[in-house]
């Protein structure tokens, strides 16, 4: 009896770390596509791969919804449907900067991400000064929210949002 009891809380301790190891995980493909979008093309201010397929391979696989959350001025934002991974970190929010149709000045074609940190942010700040991107940590994420016009409740937490877009690779 005393073997099954620990044969029990043995195999429940196994699944709950399996299942919170498992809370962030997607398709590595879809984070490496998104890393990809988000690397830089040497001596160029562009990015080495396309945003839109990025955001298109989250939008197949059920992570963000086939329309934006919001469009506000050239951005369209994304806010994540269930768990994702980001760097280590949970990937709350995914934008994109693009035109398609001129509304004024100042578009600045690219991507960025919003994440809830877990730990710390050092290979965030590692790869925004390798990519030329600009990190901002921490982000007060209900308020950079409230201010497009996205009603979301968040958990508390330390979130931080990476920016990699044309105007964050000039010179």
């Amino acid at each position: 009896m005393a073997e099954w009891r620990r044969t029990r809380r043995l195999l429940g301790a196994f699944l709950l770390a399996a299942s919170c190891a498992s809370v962030h995980a997607a398709d590595p493909g879809l984070e490496s596509g998104l890393l990809h979008a988000l690397h830089l093309k040497k001596g160029t201010t562009d990015r080495v791969g396309t945003s839109g397929k990025a955001i298109a391979a989250y939008m197949r696989e059920g992570y963000i919804g086939k329309r934006p959350n919001q469009r506000f001025d050239y951005t369209d934002y994304y806010l994540l449907k269930k768990p994702a991974s980001f760097m280590g970190h949970e990937l709350v929010l995914i934008e994109e900067e693009y035109i398609t149709q001129y509304i004024g000045c100042c578009v600045s074609p690219g991507a960025g991400v919003t994440v809830k940190v877990h730990g710390n942010t050092q290979n965030l700040q590692a790869f925004a000064s390798a990519q030329r991107c600009t990190l901002t940590d921490p982000v007060d994420v209900q308020h950079a929210l409230s201010e497009v016009a996205i009603k979301a409740r968040l958990r508390q937490g330390h979130y931080a949002s990476l920016s990699c877009r044309e105007r964050d690779a000039q010179p």
